[in-house]
């Protein structure tokens, strides 16, 4: 239990050294995997889900089986009305939670998501292609 808040809080912190106070850090966060959950297939969301914190877990549940095809600005436009945040506020947020996830993740859980995504993403995150 103590390493899954110790989890949860490595990203509230991430998402605060990007800017973001924590009463933003939070909603950032859920929101970003609420999203990434639409996003990516219901089994690769399970997946991503099963490396990381308890906390983490339950915004990663896919509300359908296959991927939703949107890029990476409805992706931040999601983000941002989930989480009442601008716009420029939702895109560093989802900067440092893709960042924080490819440091929480296996490498090949991590490139399995990017696949998964457009490669506005890697770019986002400078994560190999």
């Amino acid at each position: 239990m103590c390493s899954e808040v110790h989890g949860a809080r490595r990203f509230s912190a991430r998402r605060e050294q990007a800017g973001c106070g924590p009463e933003k850090a939070e909603p950032l966060t859920r929101a970003t995997l609420e999203t990434l959950a639409e996003r990516l297939t219901r089994g690769e969301a399970e997946d991503l889900a099963s490396e990381l914190p308890k906390p983490l877990k339950e915004p990663l549940v896919s509300p359908t089986p296959e991927a939703e095809p949107f890029g990476l600005d409805e992706f931040i436009n999601r983000v941002s009305r989930r989480a009442g945040v601008s716009p420029d506020e939702a895109r560093e947020g989802v900067r440092a939670e893709l960042t924080t996830l490819r440091d929480a993740v296996s490498d090949g859980e991590f490139r399995h998501v990017i696949s998964q995504l457009p490669r506005d993403f890697e770019a986002l995150v400078g994560a190999p292609g």
